[in-house]
């Protein structure tokens, strides 16, 4: 026979794990436009300066005009 203490132990368990698979916890829509725009940002700036560097070494070529 199950003790008490054990019962409860594995009823409050079985409870948490059903209420866990039912929560819809997650990211809201304005958590995802913030992501979004922190990314394009990061993304937008990585193209600014692999321009900038592309710009720099192209004008640096001497084409012996």
């Amino acid at each position: 026979m199950i003790q008490p203490q054990l019962q409860l132990l594995c009823l409050l368990l079985s409870a948490h794990v059903s209420k866990a698979r039912r929560s819809e916890r997650g990211a809201s829509s304005v958590e995802w436009v913030v992501i979004t725009a922190l990314l394009v940002a990061i993304a937008a700036g990585a193209g600014l300066l692999i321009k900038d560097k592309i710009t720099n070494k192209a004008s640096s070529i001497d084409l012996g005009k």
